[in-house]
């Protein structure tokens, strides 16, 4: 049996790995997608304190490698359920066979937000993508779409404006929500266009995408914006419900918990983008992290010795 399980391998469950660890438990990680969660698909972190600096998956191996070397063990699996075990033990169920621990730390993260629109399932992987960091160097040269207005919508169009011939973001609103110095730098890009207040109707092409038919809200007009590629960066949601019987979401399927990552399940602690909070930032699922982590242990020495 482990002490501490963690589910999800980003930020927040590779900290709470690193702080259980170090508090002398015996910790396991699963996570189906491998290490680092989104930040590891991050091109370049600016704001995370004392490092000016660095690429999200750096950042990512980093801790992946001081996690093992104190002894914490990875497994490729997806959890599907938790389900309770024998003198307050919890079985996590997955798709390659159960882990007993006596403490689970749910750190799931989330998934990309999808428009839902024609095309956008048929074009995945086709010229339709989620990450600029991974797919960008596929469309060096060529003429790429970034979706969204937030600061990685902002982040990735600066990153393809570097390989692409020209990067156009589309946006559904007339204001940005992405920091003030991304949009300045953005903005001072040449081969950076806008389009704001569009509603995106449909992705096109044969085999590959080839354009995106969008309306101009401002007056109604049907447009073609030939591209071939787009990057959809419109926000994320929670990969919680399949714990949605041990612990209270909220109404956009947060995990609802105290500061300390508790849940209303005894033993079964949350941490990071999951949870219901204000901040969504690499520095808040770190805090998260550590927090559960806390809780955890304190929660096993009070209830198993």
């Amino acid at each position: 049996m482990t002490d501490v399980l963690i589910v999800g391998a980003g930020p927040a469950g590779l900290t709470a790995a690193l702080y259980a660890a170090r508090a002398g438990k015996t910790v396991k990680i699963l996570d189906a997608e491998g290490i680092g969660g989104q930040i590891a698909k991050s091109p370049l972190v600016e704001n995370y304190p004392g490092i000016a600096k660095m690429s999200g998956m750096s950042f990512a191996d980093n801790l992946y490698e001081q996690v093992s070397a104190l002894g914490v063990e990875f497994e490729l699996a997806a959890a599907l359920r938790i389900e309770k075990g024998e003198n307050g033990s919890h079985i996590v169920v997955t798709d390659d066979g159960n882990f007993e621990a006596r403490a689970v730390i749910l750190a799931t993260g989330v998934k990309h937000r999808l428009l839902n629109i024609p095309g956008e399932e048929e074009f995945q992987g086709h010229g339709i993508s989620f990450c600029a960091l991974c797919d960008g160097a596929f469309f060096k040269g060529r003429p790429v779409a970034v979706i969204g207005g937030g600061n990685t919508a902002i982040t990735d169009a600066l990153y393809l404006s570097a390989l692409a011939s020209e990067v156009t973001i589309l946006h559904r609103r007339d204001e940005f929500r992405a920091d003030e110095n991304l949009m300045e730098r953005a903005k001072s890009i040449p081969n950076i266009f806008w389009l704001p207040n569009v509603n995106i109707e449909e992705f096109q092409g044969s085999g590959n995408l080839t354009q995106i038919r969008y309306t101009d809200k401002l007056d109604g007009s049907e447009k073609i914006l030939k591209t071939d590629a787009a990057f959809i960066a419109i926000g994320q949601v929670p990969n919680n419900l399949a714990f949605a019987d041990l612990t209270d979401l909220d109404a956009e399927g947060y995990f609802a918990s105290d500061e300390g990552g508790a849940t209303k399940s005894e033993g079964i602690f949350v941490a990071g983008d999951c949870r219901k909070k204000n901040v969504r930032q690499l520095t808040t699922a770190i805090a998260d992290g550590s927090n559960a982590a806390v809780a955890a242990w304190k929660y096993i020495d009070s209830k198993f010795h």
